[in-house]
């Protein structure tokens, strides 16, 4: 079993929103993690994130949050799986 820890995660501040249509931030992300989410699908059914359709005109990177999610999983070691 995989333990977590989040302490080493350097990729964004915690308090940085992920999800701009649902203003998810990195450490509700994080918790959703710790609860167990280890998917994309994990993580939009336990915080909301990456389920909007208006990230692209919100977010300043003018691109989806499901990278940005998709990093953190993959910094932990977690399965990304592309949404449908």
């Amino acid at each position: 079993m995989k333990i977590l820890n989040f302490s080493d995660l350097k990729i964004f501040n915690p308090d940085t929103i992920i999800c701009y249509c649902k203003q998810v931030t990195q450490i509700e992300i994080e918790r959703a993690i710790k609860r167990g989410a280890k998917t994309l699908i994990d993580i939009r059914q336990s915080t909301g994130a990456c389920t909007g359709n208006q990230c692209k005109e919100l977010n300043p990177s003018g691109k989806c949050c499901s990278e940005d999610i998709q990093k953190l999983l993959k910094n932990e070691g977690l399965v990304f799986i592309k949404p449908r």
